[in-house]
């Protein structure tokens, strides 16, 4: 009898938490016999991973059709990188990633734990066949991911910057991460020679721009799919 309880006890430690068989997080043991109202960690979860925040830009300024925030640090793969105290910081695609490869019908991102490292892929965006890998800003520990945008990539086409982050995490070496990344004065010089590269497929595509340059009001590889997936993923994503 002794010995089924503890064959019994051993089964149970290895019982998983049921927001992994969910999906939502990466393994992690039961250690409550499912009795979600008395674990620490499922109060954790609604508390990091449930509740939607809303980011609201400082200041932001309209580069040929992209929007870009002050105060935000940029990748040159076009993710940004918001600092929200402590060592939290809140990560994202910014305009120029949507409005020229998006609205996107999925979005795979990093499980609650799970390591990112900056300049690495860390999360995975798909359009009907296609799908590109997107590298993270800075390196850290995910401690919470935009449900909602998960259940609808598209919800995030109109707000990259405040409804449309993708997650936050504990940066491990926030400090030289930063001094990585673009920010203000830095960003503005770089999207708009972005912007120029754009232009130059579109014009080697799809011939010569109007005369006052015209601004990309979105969906880009939508209206013009010839340019190319593949292209264009190599521009926003540096892959």
């Amino acid at each position: 009898m002794e010995k089924e309880r503890e064959t019994g006890n051993r089964l149970d430690a290895r019982r998983p938490c049921k927001r992994h068989v969910e999906g939502y997080i990466g393994y992690r043991p039961c250690t409550h016999d499912y009795r979600c109202d008395d674990c620490e960690f499922e109060q954790f979860f609604l508390d990091h991973y449930r509740v939607h925040a809303v980011v609201q830009p400082v200041d932001t300024i309209k580069i040929r059709g992209f929007d870009v925030p002050q105060g935000y640090y940029f990748h040159a793969g076009h993710t940004w990188a918001k600092v929200e105290g402590d060592q939290t910081v809140r990560i994202g695609l910014d305009d120029f990633a949507f409005k020229t490869l998006g609205p996107f019908d999925r979005l795979d991102v990093p499980l609650i734990g799970k390591e990112i490292h900056q300049d690495r892929p860390a999360v995975t965006v798909y359009r009907d066949e296609h799908r590109s890998a997107v590298r993270s800003p800075l390196s850290g520990i995910v401690t919470a991911v935009n449900q909602e945008l998960l259940e609808d990539a598209r919800a995030a086409f109109d707000h990259p910057y405040a409804d449309g982050w993708l997650l936050t995490a504990h940066a491990t070496a926030l400090r030289s991460d930063l001094k990585q990344l673009m920010i203000d004065q830095e960003t503005k010089a770089f999207m708009r020679k972005e912007v120029d590269e754009l232009f130059g497929l579109i014009e080697e595509t799809l011939g010569p721009m109007p005369n006052d340059g015209g601004d990309i009001r979105g969906d880009l590889y939508g209206e013009a799919p010839e340019i190319g997936w593949d292209r264009l993923s190599r521009l926003v994503f540096k892959t």
